[in-house]
């Protein structure tokens, strides 16, 4: 066997055990919403799943794109709330020093906002759970009630 074959079969067990492991934390996922009385939704532990994944390799951007899609309303109130957490607990670490504001109008649904620099009362749309809502767009503040600081007690 050539050193070039011994490599390339190493990564191929690296990669099976990488996707045993992801197997593994789907599992994990099933057995503790089971425990506690829920039903899984692939759609919402997928997404947590694979936010904590990108968030541990340091992309927080694309940790907050896992949950853009997300609909709440396939999703148990218990997973709406979960999933939520994870979300705001990204977006406080991904957008610490902006003057970020929090807009929920329901379960499992919110957005970061943050003023634009005209003096228009316009908001830029930072990142979204379970809304149309896309990043970069411009939301009229006007429209919106209860909204509050992200950095302070957001979750």
């Amino acid at each position: 066997m050539t050193t070039a074959t011994m490599g390339l079969n190493g990564l191929i067990e690296a990669d099976r055990r990488e996707r045993r492991l992801q197997e593994l934390a789907g599992w994990v996922i099933d057995a503790l919403l089971a425990g506690i009385g829920g039903k899984r939704e692939a759609g919402v532990a997928q997404a947590v799943h694979d936010a904590r994944r990108q968030r541990q390799a340091g992309d927080l951007d694309g940790a907050l794109a896992a949950f853009a899609g997300l609909d709440p309303a396939d999703a148990s109130e218990q997973e709406a709330r979960w999933a939520y957490g994870e979300w705001v607990s990204l977006a406080k670490r991904r957008f610490p020093d902006r003057s970020a504001l929090v807009y929920s109008p329901g379960t499992g649904r919110a957005a970061v906002l943050a003023p634009t620099d005209g003096e228009d009362g316009m908001l830029e749309v930072l990142a979204v759970l379970g809304m149309r809502w896309q990043p970069g767009q411009r939301i009229s503040r006007r429209s919106l009630r209860g909204l509050r600081p992200l950095a302070g007690g957001a979750s």
